[in-house]
């Protein structure tokens, strides 16, 4: 059998030689892919709000407000950085939606904890000790909630969470004053006891997540928990907590 031009003795079964490049002896380089974009999750509509705001409270409870941006929310939820501002606008957009999803959180843990209390005492206790393990337990969230400055009340969800969360506030109080309380108009005797119930929770609370209480704990019997301190307050009657 004959030789062909190329000098390359072909035969049956033979494998086809690789093309070789008019450059002398260098193989043609493979075409260079283009960069393929980091893929977003995908959402429906209504989902991508419910994941952007469940981004934001992981953001929230793990960088702190500071790091709480809509890139960072963006990031967090896989999205395009325009998503977070199509759904709520701004910054206080967000955090506005975001407290009233804390209200509603919160407001969900004190009902549950009344609800399986099982006797007036406990009851009572039930809804002051849900109020300062929910702040433990999402103290970013928590913080988020009460700084006035930096949410929009107009935001109707937010009003609306808020509103739930004083009117519990109110009917706790009227329960154990045993009367009715109207939460669009109050006695000044109802206000006083609504602000004396909230200012020593909130405060308490407060002063527990910023590690205020640790001077009086260490002074307490050996094993006294924080806890157990808020127990004893909320059993001493409301006489012996006024200053005389």
């Amino acid at each position: 059998m004959g030789k062909s031009d190329t000098g390359t003795e072909t035969a049956r079964g033979a494998r086809t030689p690789r093309k070789i490049s008019s450059s002398a002896g260098t193989r043609t380089p493979r075409a260079r892919r283009p960069a393929t974009p980091k893929t977003e999750t995908p959402y429906h509509h209504g989902a991508l709000r419910e994941a952007l705001l469940q981004a934001a409270e992981r953001v929230l409870e793990r960088d702190g407000l500071a790091g709480l941006t809509l890139r960072a929310v963006a990031r967090e939820a896989g999205v395009s950085h325009a998503a977070p501002t199509h759904h709520f606008g701004d910054l206080t957009g967000l955090l506005s939606e975001l407290a009233a999803v804390g209200f509603r959180q919160f407001n969900a843990a004190m009902a549950s904890a009344c609800d399986t209390a099982t006797t007036p005492l406990a009851r009572a206790l039930a809804r002051p000790k849900a109020y300062v393990a929910y702040a433990q337990a999402h103290p970013g969230m928590y913080g988020i909630m009460f700084r006035t400055e930096r949410l929009d009340y107009s935001r109707p969800s937010l009003h609306e969470a808020a509103e739930a969360s004083f009117a519990g506030l109110a009917n706790a109080i009227g329960m154990m004053r045993q009367e009715q309380i109207s939460g669009d108009a109050l006695t000044l005797d109802q206000g006083a006891a609504i602000a004396r119930a909230w200012s020593m929770v909130h405060g308490f609370t407060t002063l527990l997540l910023d590690g205020r209480l640790r001077d009086i704990l260490e002074r307490l019997p050996e094993g006294t928990t924080a806890e157990r301190l808020f127990e004893a307050m909320l059993m001493v009657p409301v006489s012996t907590r006024l200053p005389v």
